[in-house]
C-alpha cells in the first residue's frame, strides 16, 4: 500500500491460521494499521491480494466483508453513544425486517419475532462478557475498557470467521484488560473464533497470541512465539535502535 512515495505496506505477506490468535506488533509507523485497513476493505491495495478461505476479497468494501464474516474493531471505540449497551448490540445483525417502514405496518409479527430473537442474542452476549450491570447504560457513559468489551461483543452478534482487533488494550486498566483477554480466549477455545490483533502490551500478547508477527518499515521482520520474537535482536533493534539493542527488558 503506497501513498505517493511512502510505502506504508511494502511487500508484507502474512498468513493467519484458522482457529489461531495471531499477534501483530511493531514500532509506530511500521504499517500495522495500514495493513489492517487494506485487509478490512478501507484501502484498496496498490498491488497484491487479500484472500479469505482461498477467495480473493481484495478491494471489497467493509460491509461486503462483514457479510463474509470478516470484522474489524478500532483503537478508538465506535459506539452509538446515545443508545444503551443492549441496543448497540442489537444494531449489528443485518437484514432485520424492522429496518423497513412498510414491514412495521404490514408484517408486525415478523418484525417482533426477529427483534425478540436479536434481543435474546444480545442478552446472551452481555452474559458471556459478564457486563449485565451496564446492559441498560448509555454506551457513551461507559469507561474506555467497557467500550472495548462492547466492541468485542458486537463481533459476537454475527457469525464471524475472523476478527481483527486494533489495540484492544489501549487505555484500558489492567483489571478490565484481563477480562477482555479472558473473553478473547473463551471465544477462541469455545467458539472457534480466529483473531488477529495489533497490540503494544507484550504481556497481553504473550498471554494470548501464538504466533506473533513483527512488522517494521512496512515489511514482515519476524514471526514466531512471543518469547522468541521478544529476544530477537533484529526486533529489538527495530523498536529501540542499534545502540540500545542489548538493553535488558528491551521489549516489555
Amino acid at each position: 500500500m503506497h501513498f505517493g512515495g511512502i510505502r506504508a505496506v511494502d511487500g508484507a505477506s502474512i498468513r493467519i491460521a484458522e482457529g489461531s490468535i495471531t499477534g501483530l506488533i511493531g514500532p509506530n509507523g511500521a504499517g500495522k494499521s495500514t495493513l489492517f485497513n487494506v485487509i478490512a476493505g478501507h484501502y484498496r491495495p496498490t498491488s497484491g491480494s487479500v484472500r479469505l478461505d482461498g477467495e480473493d476479497i481484495t478491494g471489497l468494501s467493509p460491509h461486503e466483508l462483514f457479510h463474509k464474516g470478516l470484522l474489524r474493531t478500532f483503537q478508538t471505540a465506535h459506539e452509538f453513544s446515545t443508545l444503551t449497551v443492549r441496543e448497540n448490540l442489537m444494531m449489528v445483525p443485518a437484514d432485520q425486517p424492522g429496518e423497513a417502514l412498510l414491514n412495521a405496518w404490514f408484517r408486525p409479527a415478523a418484525v417482533r419475532a426477529r427483534e425478540e430473537e436479536v434481543r435474546a442474542r444480545a442478552d446472551a452476549v452481555i452474559d458471556f462478557l459478564e457486563i449485565p450491570h451496564v446492559a441498560d447504560e448509555y454506551a457513551g457513559n461507559l469507561s474506555g475498557g467497557q467500550k472495548k468489551l462492547l466492541e468485542l461483543g458486537r463481533t459476537m452478534m454475527v457469525d464471524a470467521k475472523i476478527v481483527f482487533l486494533d489495540e484492544v488494550g489501549a487505555g484500558v486498566n489492567r483489571t478490565l484488560l484481563n477480562t477482555i483477554g479472558d473473553a478473547i480466549l473463551r471465544l477462541n477455545r469455545e467458539r472457534g473464533y480466529t483473531f488477529c490483533m495489533i497490540e503494544h502490551d507484550m504481556d497481553f500478547i504473550g498471554r494470548l497470541c501464538d504466533p506473533v508477527i513483527v512488522m517494521a518499515e512496512g515489511k514482515v521482520l519476524a514471526e514466531g512465539p512471543a518469547d522468541e520474537v521478544r529476544a530477537n535482536e533484529a526486533v529489538i533493534e527495530a523498536y529501540l535502535g542499534r545502540g540500545l539493542r542489548n538493553k535488558p527488558g528491551a521489549i516489555a
